[in-house]
């Protein structure tokens, strides 16, 4: 989608700090952390959000892509939290599948993080 800021930075076209990347996606730091670690992995192709008919072969790059980032942030050992937002009411803001890797500090036992209210 020409129009869509997630499409543009996995095509090299707005800068990215980019943590890990394959042919089929890449993840780069948020630019609004919401933890010490905060890193987003989206697929090259746009998709909406998880349930738009993602191939299994893209979701399975984006759970090694994760691997990779936790490991490359030293996270991998002490815990991070996956998540994904999927429409308004969840409080997607860019309409392109992307999963939220949040560590680097206690992230509490709620599903939320523990600063948010």
């Amino acid at each position: 989608m020409s129009d869509c800021i997630f499409c543009k930075i996995a095509n090299h076209e707005i800068p990215s700090t980019v943590v890990f990347e394959d042919e089929q996606v890449i993840a780069f730091r948020d630019l609004d952390p919401q933890a010490p670690t905060h890193v987003l992995v989206i697929p090259k192709h746009h998709y909406a959000t998880i349930a738009d008919d993602v191939p299994a072969e893209t979701l399975a790059a984006m759970a090694n892509a994760v691997k990779e980032v936790t490991k490359a942030e030293g996270i991998d050992e002490s815990g991070f939290r996956v998540i994904t937002n999927a429409g308004p009411d969840a409080g997607q803001t860019v309409h392109h599948f992307h999963m939220h890797v949040l560590g680097g500090k206690n992230l509490g036992m709620g599903l939320l993080l523990a600063d948010a209210q």
